[in-house]
């Protein structure tokens, strides 16, 4: 499993809770950019739309040797690829007051593009607080026990 990109804020903003794997519709370019590393999800999110999950606003790089192919937005919406089962739980989740879909990090599975999402739950500014000592605390010891 090779990572491409992760998603570095979603941990920070949100509570995380059931995680899915799911399959992204590509072309065969946006396939060749992301073998290359070049793409993020700083500020992707997914929506529903009827009884179907998109992608939307993640950044996958224009690949520079397409040529003429290579018009295309690379902040388009992308179609997620789930088992009906799955997307029905989502949709009955995201119904429900505070949930909201987030995707984690994208990967290569063998020779597949897979997309980790979670159902999350915002977090309030208290509890990012909290987070951020946290952090501090255990930076400190790090360095205290770096230091014997």
């Amino acid at each position: 499993m090779k990572i491409i990109a992760v998603n570095k804020q979603a941990p920070f903003e949100y509570f995380i809770g059931d995680k899915y794997e799911a399959g992204v519709v590509l072309e065969g370019a946006e396939v060749k950019s992301l073998r290359a590393g070049r793409a993020s999800l700083g500020e992707s999110f997914c929506e529903i739309r009827g009884s179907e999950i998109f992608l939307k606003n993640m950044h996958i790089a224009l690949y520079d040797k397409s040529g003429a192919f290579s018009t295309r937005d690379s902040r388009k919406d992308r179609k997620l690829l789930l088992h009906r089962f799955e997307i029905s739980k989502i949709v009955g989740r995201v119904n429900e007051k505070g949930y909201t879909l987030v995707p984690l990090k994208i990967y290569f599975k063998d020779a597949l593009v897979k997309v980790e999402i979670a159902l999350c739950k915002g977090k309030h500014t208290y509890d990012k607080k909290q987070a951020l000592k946290e952090r501090d605390v255990k930076r400190a010891m790090d360095r205290e026990a770096k230091s014997w």
